[in-house]
């Protein structure tokens, strides 16, 4: 059993940052792929990011160059660096583990307004 709790969703204004952070708690295996994925209203979940235990990663199109997913196997937490962030990156924001089995967190929202 994996948990995984979300932080550092809320409001920004477009152009702004923000730093979203999953801490995964329980069997946690260095192999897992760890992500990030969101949904909008009315759109299905996406990808947004993902990382690997060594450190490869992987981004939807939409925010390479300005979003950056971060790892730190010692704290068993991933990291969303938002850069740049535009009223389209509005979403619920979910925490994703991955290995053998799938967990997804609780979700956190970002607003970018206008």
């Amino acid at each position: 059993q994996v948990n995984l709790v979300e932080s550092g969703g809320g409001l920004v204004q477009a152009g702004g940052s923000q730093r979203l952070s999953c801490a995964a708690s329980g069997r946690i295996s260095s192999l897992s792929i760890m992500g990030w994925y969101r949904q909008a209203p009315g759109k299905q979940r996406e990808l947004v990011a993902t990382i690997t235990g060594a450190g490869t990663t992987n981004y939807a199109d939409s925010v390479k160059g300005r979003f950056t997913i971060s790892r730190d196997n010692a704290k068993n937490t991933v990291y969303l660096q938002m850069n740049s962030l535009k009223p389209e990156d509005t979403a619920v924001y979910y925490c994703n583990y991955r290995w053998v089995l799938e967990y997804w967190g609780q979700g956190t929202q970002v607003t970018v307004s206008s």
